[in-house]
């Protein structure tokens, strides 16, 4: 519904995989070149893992496109297939009329003389396996039986297992290493980049007919990027959700706040396991911190209006001297009220979401129930709020806040963003690991 409005001609980032928008980056294209030699020239079983929506199914459905014409491709797609089901999946992608009532060993035989008489037509099968690490051990085994067929100097078959990381575990068991033997490559697709998600939003955009400027503003990168963890399909339901939420405010660019909003109707958002409710007073009292910088560094710049009081000696309102200090009820409205709780069940689910060896910025440690120091209060209202999160943690016996802000791949990446902050935001302000954090605030569960 938003296609006119931006000037698209197709949906651009639909998690259907398309070959027509698949992007190169991100090491992708490298990959699938690596993969196609190893089809054509190499021997033996080559293994591709990748977290879920990470583009396996992508890549695979673009190497079908990519390899030449006398390769024949099956395509295995059912992970809970038993083992005496394989044998007789390849042979209807194969096209094989075979007689109800045959053995395993019978099917066996047909199978291998089919194959023989491609390869003496200068002919190559192989077989794709989706979901690789759902199958059940005994049938990867069968699977892997399948490589003894073979000429003197040829592979009659070869496999290429698409996978979770769970099938790197099941490899390692003792029953099935003869399989991990044979595996002769292995490639691993990454999570993207924040650099690399940006080029992405663009090649999908350009790809579905855009021509203008940049849609989505760097904040809103960064802020997608963040809760995407570099997973492609992630990235997809999120940047259709942000298109979506800024054409219905009226606007040509998202922004964080069209972000915003979609990670809050996505699914995944929701998935972490909120931890206990005892964190969630010291959640509420540091965003409250946070709000009230908001609400003083709007005042003190104009953004919202001074308040009022009546001249004792005429009708005429007149303004007071200085801004009054924010109250508890100024805050209680509905829509504060939902805003804080909704900060507060990102902050706990983002901890458990992100890689523990990411680095956060510490912004700030402080006694719960005091506030932050009257420079950095208002520096707090620069920030991407989503970007902010706040928890419970302990000195000794003294119950603290801490804030935090932000996840990057690398201290230098972190260490970049620290110093593009505001320079009051600095002081006193560090560098932790994701891992550090969630250690120090279990040891007061």
């Amino acid at each position: 519904m938003y296609y006119a409005h931006f000037g698209l001609k197709e949906p651009p980032f639909k998690i259907t995989p398309n070959t027509d928008f698949f992007f190169p980056g991100g090491n992708r294209g490298a990959v699938l070149e690596a993969l196609r030699y190893a089809i054509l020239h190499g021997e033996g079983i080559v293994k591709v893992v990748g977290e879920v929506g990470s583009g396996k199914t992508m890549l695979c459905r673009m190497l079908q496109t990519q390899l030449p014409e006398h390769v024949d491709n099956v395509y295995l797609a059912n992970p809970s297939m038993a083992p005496e089901d394989v044998l007789h999946a390849i042979a209807l992608e194969l096209r094989l009329d075979l007689p109800s009532g045959l053995s395993r060993l019978e099917v066996m035989q047909r199978l291998q003389q089919v194959l023989l008489e491609k390869h003496e037509a200068k002919r190559q099968v192989v077989v794709f396996v989706e979901e690789a690490q759902g199958m059940p051990l005994a049938t990867l085994e069968e699977i892997r039986l399948l490589t003894n067929l073979e000429t003197r100097h040829h592979k009659l078959l070869q496999i290429v297992l698409f996978g979770q990381p769970e099938l790197d575990d099941n490899l390692n068991q003792r029953e099935i290493r003869q399989l991990k033997e044979r595996i002769t490559h292995s490639f691993y697709l990454g999570p993207l980049s924040k650099d690399e998600i940006a080029e992405y939003l663009m090649f999908r955009l350009r790809a579905a007919g855009y021509f203008g400027p940049p849609l989505f503003t760097k904040r809103a990168i960064k802020q997608l990027a963040t809760m995407a963890q570099g997973l492609v399909r992630r990235v997809n339901i999120l940047a259709d959700k942000s298109l979506l939420a800024a054409f219905a405010a009226n606007t040509y660019q998202v922004t964080p706040r069209h972000v915003a909003a979609a990670i809050r109707d996505s699914e995944f958002a929701q998935e972490i396991k909120r931890p206990a409710r005892r964190w969630v007073g010291f959640a509420w009292i540091g965003v409250f911190f946070v709000l009230a910088g908001v609400g003083a560094y709007a005042w003190s710049q104009g953004l919202l209006p001074l308040p009022t009081m009546m001249n004792t000696q005429s009708s005429e309102p007149v303004e007071t001297a200085q801004p009054l200090p924010v109250q508890v009820d100024q805050l209680a409205a509905p829509d504060v009220v939902q805003e804080i709780e909704q900060r507060e069940e990102a902050s706990l689910a983002w901890l458990s979401s992100i890689a523990p060896e990411y680095i956060t910025i510490q912004l700030a440690y402080h006694a719960a129930g005091s506030a932050l120091d009257q420079e950095r209060q208002p520096m707090l209202a620069q920030l991407v709020l989503d970007n902010l999160h706040v928890m419970q943690a302990k000195v000794g016996d003294k119950a603290s806040v801490i804030i935090l802000y932000g996840a990057y791949k690398s201290r230098q990446e972190a260490l970049t963003e620290l110093q593009s902050l505001p320079a009051a935001l600095q002081t006193g302000t560090h560098l932790r690991t994701i891992a550090g954090v969630r250690e120090e605030l279990l040891q007061h569960q």
